[in-house]
């Protein structure tokens, strides 16, 4: 009878930590590289490269799980060291197979790397994914014999001639599953000064089983770890770099690429533009031939094909159609929908509306929660009155309609297909299909009444002059009696 397949790799990856260098109250592992947090970036790298991933948590435990969806987690009780947080692991660990463990705070860790620690695992029990670095500081020396690896040395506990040796140990490893938990973990020992259990204990018990293997990748910067906000920030450029590689290879035109933002998981249709000082970030996706105009920030926002948002504006949780055109300096808010060759200019507001096909609203208007009917024009500096102190409220205006500049429409309020609304109006009640509605003050012209009134206004500013300059020489007087001015 054929043996059942060995199971997928089981990637730990040790979560626990604070990271008090990063001097801040969130745990190190949950800081964001391009949207997704450091734990994150680890944990799909694992992924890609075929394994099941498992993590170990303590510090902001619920934090930590929630940015590991579906992955099952272990809680380490006290932070007592690499071993121990593999043995708080030991619930979820195969009976068999390998296992491989992995830091948290390595985002850069590419699947490639960790096929090749599997590739390279064999029949070992223990396999050390090591690298060559110009400058080994404190890192572990990789001890071969022969070429054949025979174990790790600390470098504080180092002779002079091992410190010299330049590969050393990544921090990463692959285990034969039922030796670590059957072996490996049952032995650990605590280490002086601070009683603390070290994973690296199993590679001498490897060695001295002749099964100890080190696969070593020449991709150094790939292996590190974070450890304050400098490296964190620098990780992030590289991340930011793969990312808009791989759309640039996939056809996205970048201008200056080196000041736009694109977070992991925007998706950017083939023959689109970013122009300089972009931001896209969320569940954002730009259309094919789509042109998104400098300095414009874009959040779970949909932009379809051949649509053109305009420089400096703001789009959150909205969707544009095909062909229409936001912008410059445009804010679109959650629940904005923008038809298909519509227009949204200058200085307008949308929120949790709907524009259908063709609308334009060119300048300076607010629009909330309304619904805006085919080809409507939306003159200059109108708005939807959509809340009343209490609650918000609907407005909807047909097909074809044409507002006039400086109107506002209190909501609720609803217009027909083809009306008229004259400017500077304030519409308050229905408006029938076709009609035209004037709701403003009949104005009244006085012959004479601007002379009169400049007068009026130009006699009451010389009085005040007059006014101010004898308070001052009122002032200045007293001022010279106080110290003894004039002659005796």
């Amino acid at each position: 009878m054929a043996s059942a397949p060995a199971p997928k790799p089981l990637a730990v990856i040790l979560a626990a930590g604070l990271g008090t260098r990063m001097r801040s109250g969130t745990a190190k592992v949950l800081h964001p590289l391009c949207g997704v947090p450091m734990v994150g970036w680890v944990a799909a790298a694992a992924r890609a490269a075929g394994c099941d991933v498992a993590a170990v948590v303590h510090h902001q435990e619920d934090r930590v799980r929630a940015a590991l969806p579906g992955v099952p987690c272990a809680r380490q009780e006290q932070p007592r060291g690499t071993g121990d947080a593999v043995r708080a692991a030991l619930r979820l660990l195969p009976a068999r197979g390998t296992v491989i463990v992995l830091p948290g705070d390595a985002p850069l860790i590419k699947p490639a790397m960790l096929e090749a620690l599997l590739a390279g695992h064999g029949d070992a029990l223990c396999t050390v994914l090591s690298t060559v670095v110009a400058e080994p500081a404190v890192y572990g020396r990789i001890l071969r014999k022969g070429g054949r690896v025979v174990g790790i040395v600390e470098a504080s506990e180092a002779t002079p001639e091992q410190l010299a040796i330049t590969e050393v140990n990544a921090g990463m490893y692959a285990f034969e599953a039922a030796w670590l938990r059957d072996v490996v973990l049952p032995s650990l020992q605590p280490h002086p000064p601070k009683g603390e259990y070290y994973i690296t204990d199993a590679v001498a018990l490897a060695a001295a089983a002749g099964r100890l293997n080190a696969t070593c990748l020449d991709d150094a910067a790939s292996l590190a770890g974070i450890n304050d906000r400098t490296a964190l920030a620098r990780f992030e450029d590289v991340l930011q770099d793969r990312i808009l590689e791989e759309h640039t290879t996939a056809g996205v035109t970048l201008h200056r690429p080196g000041t736009i933002r694109v977070e992991l998981g925007v998706c950017i249709g083939q023959d689109a533009v970013l122009e300089p000082g972009v931001m896209l970030s969320g569940d954002t996706c730009v259309g094919a031939g789509a042109r998104i105009g400098a300095y414009a920030v874009l959040r779970d926002t949909v932009v379809a094909a051949g649509a053109v948002v305009k420089p400096h504006s703001v789009l959150e949780g909205a969707e544009v159609g095909p062909g229409a055109q936001i912008g410059p300096f445009s804010h679109l808010r959650p629940g904005a929908r923008i038809g298909p060759r519509s227009k949204v200019g200058n200085f307008v507001e949308i929120k949790k509306s709907t524009l259908a096909e063709g609308v334009k609203a060119s300048h300076l208007s607010y629009i909330g929660d309304a619904t805006i009917g085919a080809g409507t024009n939306v003159g200059a500096g109108t708005i939807t009155c959509n809340y009343d102190g209490y609650g918000k409220h609907q407005t909807i205006i047909g097909e074809d309609v044409l507002i006039g500049s400086n109107t506002s429409l209190v909501a609720p309020v609803s217009v027909g297909d083809h009306a008229l609304l004259g400017a500077g109006s304030t519409i308050t009640s229905y408006v029938p299909p076709h009609a035209l509605a004037i709701g403003r003050a009949r104005q009244v012209t006085f012959s004479d009444g601007g002379r009169t009134l400049r007068e009026q206004f130009q006699a009451r500013a010389l009085e005040a002059k007059a006014a101010k300059a004898a308070k001052a020489a009122e002032a200045a007087g007293d001022s010279d009696t106080e110290s003894g001015g004039g002659q005796s």
